[in-house]
Order: structure tokens, then C-alpha cells, then sequence
């Protein structure tokens, strides 16, 4: 059975690609007052991080489902690299997950599932790279502890990856990076396709963009 490709030196390929058009994304509904400011200030140069529709959703509602067992859950996330403009970006098409060995505080994947994830993995439906992990905080706000950053740095510690971390009892999400070996903050978007809404598939048309918003640029 075929391992899992993490996106590192040695077989990233970034690629150029347009980023989600911006009448298609909108911010997480969950971001705290802060963190909505970051993603104003993102919105019209382009973020380094998009999230479709759907991994957002399974990612949530994985959250979700053992928050008032106060147990954390945690999971892959799939995509790609890619470049426009100068600004290079991950897209998160989808997430994968096994078994886990959960308490409130901490989070593993089970060490007798992994032959299920990869066999997951296997029947993911496009040609993927991991391009970061997604866990949860039940109940005590999103940051990353000292056991997060160990895992950031020996698995995902390339600017591109990206570690989302969502708190479903206060309804905060947030996603960080690792930049000259320090933690910080990722601002990101929901996508979607035309005709979705960003949430609970709600049929939609594609936003008007007003010009007072700008144009996409290589924002740093």
C-alpha cells in the first residue's frame, strides 16, 4: 500500500494556477474579531491559504461531533501548491482522518489504523499533496501548544504547510505557520463552487466584487 506524499522540497510541485475568484470566497464564520481584521486586510492581494467548501465542512463538522465528549480530533489535509502572480498559495481540496487515540488535551492518530488512512487516501477521487493537519481545541480557544509545534516542525515545518486549528465550543478557528522556526497566524478563505454557498450548501450566486475592492496583486 502506497504512503501518503507530504509536500517537501524533493516532490512539491507548484504550479500556476489562479487563485478561487473572489467573488467565491468569504471569511470563516468562526473567526474571531482579530483574526476578521487579518482577513481584511488579506482579501484584496490574495491569501497564501484557501479552504474549499467541503474540507471546511468535514473539518467542522468532525469538531463537532466529540465536542461535548471534550475529546480533540485531528486530521489531514489535501491539496496543492500553486503560484500566480508571484504569490504562491495552498488549496485545500478535501481532508482525510482514521481512528483516533483522543483525550481533551491531546490527539494521535490510532497506530492500528493507519492501514485504513492510507487505504482512505488511496480512494481520494484527484492527485493530492499534504499540505498541512487540521485539530481541534474543544473548549479552550486556538492556539498551538508546545506538542503542536513539535509536530509542525518535524512534519510540516515548509512555509506552505499549514496547521488549522478549530475550537467548536467557542466557535473560534484559526490557522498558523511556521516562518524562520516561529508560529504565525495564517489568514485564509472559504471557497466555493458557482452556485454554492460557502456553508450548508445553500444555492447562491457568485458575489459582486465592487472596484473599491482592488485588484488581485502579489500581496507578501
Amino acid at each position: 500500500m502506497s504512503q501518503p506524499v507530504i509536500v517537501g522540497d524533493h516532490v512539491a510541485e507548484v504550479k500556476e494556477l489562479p487563485p478561487p475568484d473572489r467573488r467565491r470566497i468569504k471569511a470563516h464564520k468562526w473567526l474571531t474579531e482579530k483574526r476578521m481584521e487579518d482577513y481584511r486586510g488579506r482579501e484584496s492581494k490574495g491569501f497564501e491559504l484557501y479552504i474549499s467548501k467541503l474540507a471546511e465542512e468535514k473539518i467542522r463538522n468532525h469538531a463537532l461531533e466529540h465536542a461535548f465528549e471534550r475529546k480533540e480530533v485531528m486530521g489531514l489535509l489535501l491539496g496543492g501548491m500553486y503560484r500566480h502572480n508571484g504569490l504562491e498559495y495552498a488549496l485545500v481540496r478535501d481532508v482525510a482522518t482514521t481512528d483516533l487515540d483522543a483525550t481533551d488535551v491531546s490527539v494521535r492518530f490510532d497506530p492500528r489504523a493507519f492501514e485504513k488512512l492510507f487505504a482512505s487516501l488511496e480512494e481520494v477521487g484527484f492527485r493530492y499533496v499534504i499540505v498541512g493537519w487540521y485539530h481541534s481545541h474543544p473548549s479552550y480557544h486556538c492556539f498551538m501548544s508546545s506538542t503542536d509545534v513539535q509536530t509542525q516542525r518535524l512534519m510540516f515545518n515548509l512555509r506552505g504547510h499549514s496547521a488549522i486549528v478549530i475550537d467548536p465550543i467557542n466557535k473560534e478557528i484559526e490557522a498558523f505557520y511556521l516562518e524562520e522556526g516561529k508560529v504565525r497566524s495564517r489568514p485564509f478563505a472559504i471557497y466555493w463552487d458557482e452556485y454554492q454557498s460557502p456553508y450548508y450548501g445553500t444555492p447562491v450566486r457568485m458575489r459582486d466584487v465592487g472596484p473599491s475592492e482592488g485588484d488581485l496583486g502579489a500581496g507578501a
